[in-house]
């Protein structure tokens, strides 16, 4: 099994492409209209959906706004130069919720933007993160007697 998108309710399917294309520097993948349902489907991402996970991004027509919820956490990417990337998106008009630190309790540097409906994007200095592994529990020894 692998991962393969997120779905995302959006209320202006071309804002929203704006924001995750020209601000986040996603390529639109494949985007369908289905007049029977009433909705469209827009698929975003870093890479083909063949081997990567992507968003999909679902704008039911004539619904411009969503109630997000509190059960909602964010999308994770993984940048090079957060301070830049966090520049750069101010730039082109995008929300930096939380300029760019290391994380409370932790050394991980992180930033918050949003989207065009509000949802969480968080942005993470590649190679800040702690690696979380399990770890390896000992079998308990018995002795022979």
């Amino acid at each position: 099994m692998r991962l393969l998108h997120t779905m995302l309710r959006v209320g202006n399917l071309e804002e929203s492409l704006k924001f995750y294309c020209d601000v986040l520097g996603m390529k639109l993948l494949r985007q369908k209209e289905y007049p029977g349902g009433q909705f469209t489907l827009a698929f975003v991402g870093y890479g083909d959906e063949s081997d990567h996970a992507v968003i999909e991004l679902t704008y039911n027509w004539g619904v411009d706004q969503y109630e997000l919820g509190n059960a909602y956490g964010h999308i994770a990417l993984g940048v090079d130069d957060i301070y830049g990337t966090c520049e750069q998106i101010k730039a082109q008009g995008g929300k930096v919720t939380r300029e760019p630190g290391p994380m409370k309790h932790g050394s991980t540097v992180i930033a918050f933007v949003e989207d065009p409906d509000g949802y969480k994007v968080e942005l993470i200095q590649l190679g800040t993160q702690s690696s979380a592994q399990p770890q390896k529990t000992e079998e308990p020894q018995t002795v022979a007697g």
